[in-house]
């Protein structure tokens, strides 16, 4: 599925620049976010654990769960993001149920990537 297309007018959207962050971790995690434009880099502490381009879905975590975010998004490029609150991934989710497949798969990925980090180490 192409977020990026499916998500390129969605009114709530934040541009961050090269070099500043769209979160961290430990803020409020209130949203989910698509990657409309530019390249991102996503930190957990220093380390780099994924580099993401224009449809990349960040975030996630944070919305399901009702948590602070876990780690940090810092823009490598001058960036676009739509933001997705909980109450418009509810209706995605109900509009749209192979969305919320996508983010079940995506969580999966991320955790299927961790573990292979954690075994390296």
């Amino acid at each position: 599925m192409l977020f990026h297309d499916l998500f390129r007018h969605e009114p709530n959207q934040r541009r961050i620049a090269a070099g500043d962050f769209l979160f961290r971790a430990g803020d409020p995690g209130d949203a989910l976010y698509v990657l409309l434009e530019g390249h991102a880099r996503v930190l957990v502490g220093e380390r780099a654990v994924d580099e993401v381009e224009a449809g990349a879905i960040l975030g996630e975590m944070s919305l399901v769960e009702r948590l602070p975010h876990s780690a940090s998004v810092l823009a490598v490029s001058d960036c676009t993001f739509a933001a997705i609150d909980e109450k418009r991934f509810h209706i995605l989710i109900a509009q749209t149920p192979h969305f919320a497949t996508e983010v079940m798969r995506i969580m999966a990925h991320r955790l299927r990537a961790t573990n292979q980090l954690l075994q390296q180490e």
